[in-house]
């Protein structure tokens, strides 16, 4: 079922507009994190794709952050009564890309609320639309994310087996590149600055005995947006075109310390054999298992 009106809460969609600044600091802070030896965009410079996920953060004020460390839903989200969030996935349509030091407008509405069945129980799919606009009110990047709720502890079964967190020691960056695609390495410290980069209070990302306790995860969860952002860097720093359009999903979580690894494919056609102009990219756990894909389109349709 879809719905869009949450009947007995005065909630219905509505575009919530802001203005925004490209921050420097939080792009060099960005470049650092990935520590890639790619140079950080500097001001002027073309901000790289899904980089406007740190360089444009919200930050709730704490009197607003729930149990689980999100906001309190009611604003732009709707009042769902399901206490687990999950990011899902979602697309994006590049137009035009933002600029280090430039100011934009951010416009955000929910468009679609739909109530849905699954091996794990009921759960509901929100898609929120955001739209970047640059000075001139030219339209730089038109997104969509999912966004998905349900009950109750997570149940998870990844055969995953991290370690205890307290265990972890930094390792380095997160990318390393090997002969036939790039591994993937975490550890606390890279969730912890990740989660302050993209103002991300969720607990399961950085507290322990919240993450094992109370939703249930047999360790600290990497950030969804975070596995993305590392198939889009694995993409540029591969030197693959830049992308018009990017499609992602998140399938299952990776757990910090896991060891995964991505691999890019490129798109042919089953007719000539040529390219089609789309790449995919996944990131996989030892088993084989996909846990997140990201599809790369270099023309838009």
């Amino acid at each position: 079922m879809s719905t869009t009106d949450q009947q007995g809460t005065g909630w219905s969609p509505h575009e919530v507009t802001s203005e925004e600044y490209v921050d420097p600091g939080r792009v060099a802070a960005l470049a650092a994190l990935l520590d890639s030896g790619a140079p950080a965009p500097a001001e002027g410079e073309d901000l790289p794709p899904l980089w406007h996920w740190v360089a444009l953060p919200a930050w709730p004020l704490s009197s607003q952050l729930g149990v689980d460390g999100h906001p309190h839903r009611g604003g732009l989200l709707p009042p769902l009564p399901q206490p687990r969030r999950m990011f899902a996935g979602g697309s994006l349509e590049l137009h035009a890309p933002l600029r280090v030091g430039e100011r934009v407008r951010r416009e955000s509405i929910v468009e679609s609320v739909d109530e849905k069945s699954g091996r794990s129980g009921d759960f509901v799919v929100v898609r929120v639309r955001h739209v970047l606009r640059g000075q001139a009110d030219d339209v730089r990047i038109e997104e969509r994310q999912d966004l998905v709720f349900r009950d109750g502890p997570s149940v998870v079964d990844s055969g995953a087996d991290p370690q205890p967190a307290s265990e972890l020691e930094p390792a380095g960056p997160p990318l390393r590149a090997t002969g036939d695609g790039w591994d993937v390495v975490t550890d606390p410290t890279l969730l912890m600055r990740f989660s302050a980069a993209t103002a991300n209070p969720h607990r399961i990302h950085y507290d322990w005995p919240y993450a094992t306790r109370v939703e249930g995860y047999p360790g600290l969860v990497v950030h969804g947006p975070l596995s993305t952002l590392l198939l889009a860097e694995a993409l540029r720093l591969g030197d693959s075109a830049a992308p018009r359009r990017l499609r992602h999903r998140n399938l299952a979580p990776l757990f910090c310390a896991q060891p995964a690894r991505i691999s890019l494919t490129a798109g042919t056609d089953s007719d000539t054999g040529s390219g089609t102009g789309a790449t995919e990219v996944a990131l996989r756990d030892p088993d084989d298992r996909v846990l997140v894909t990201l599809t790369a389109d270099t023309d838009l349709p």
